[in-house]
């Protein structure tokens, strides 16, 4: 599920959550709900392509992705994972998750 939400600045972002609950994905902030409602679009056409998901490793080791859009945008970070085990569990959850979610306005 895309949770959305609006921020204190005014700006919005929104989450994907695994069925478990788990935020899988984050965006940055958005200037408006439509940006972010064009992010969340984004998400559901590019995590089916193993292509835009860009491995990282944090300078206190532990493991992250970003998914990016066709133009090299980053439309959103995983979470750090101790594992990079764990990272592919998390492009897996991305991409089986992402395409049939539901959206939540918070």
């Amino acid at each position: 599920m895309f949770e959305l939400k609006k921020n204190t600045k005014g700006g919005f972002h929104f989450t994907l959550k695994a069925k478990n609950g788990q935020v899988i994905l984050s965006s940055e902030a958005y200037s408006s709900k439509s940006a972010a409602e064009n992010g969340i679009a984004s998400v559901k056409k590019n995590a089916r392509d193993e292509t835009r998901f860009e491995r990282k490793t944090a300078k206190n080791g532990k493991f992250y992705f970003n998914l990016k859009a066709g133009n090299g945008q980053i439309i959103g970070t995983s979470q750090m994972y101790a594992s990079e085990a764990g990272m592919e569990n998390g492009i897996d959850s991305v991409k089986n998750n992402a395409l049939h979610a539901d959206t939540r306005e918070e």
